[in-house]
């Protein structure tokens, strides 16, 4: 009985761990490359406390904030991250500009829900 309530325990922390922070891959050939946003072929999108959305670089698992709130956290460095226009990519259409965030941005944020 007392392994069986240990057991039940360790399983409700673990699915609430894995829960508080989903992750998903995505990729160019995913996206599109019209819109892909980012120097690699893949990033890892998530979702954090206080809906701070952040890109992953799979190679080195750098974060990358997405929204203002990640951002926010970067720069109260309450998280260890880097500007995002590390990976963004100037957009071939709008020189001068970056390309936009906004596909990412809506996939992450699905996350938080």
């Amino acid at each position: 009985m007392k392994k069986l309530v240990c057991l039940l325990l360790a399983m409700g922390i673990s699915s609430s761990a894995l829960a508080a922070s989903q992750i998903i891959t995505v990729s160019r050939f995913e996206i599109g490359k019209e819109k892909w946003a980012f120097n690699r072929e893949e990033v890892m999108l998530t979702c954090a406390a206080d809906h701070a959305l952040f890109a992953i670089n799979p190679s080195t698992l750098l974060q990358y904030p997405l929204n203002e709130k990640a951002s926010e956290m970067m720069k109260a460095g309450q998280v260890k991250a880097q500007p995002i226009d590390v990976i963004q990519i100037d957009d071939p259409k709008n020189p001068g500009q970056k390309m936009s965030l906004a596909p990412f941005i809506e996939r992450a944020d699905k996350l938080c829900n």
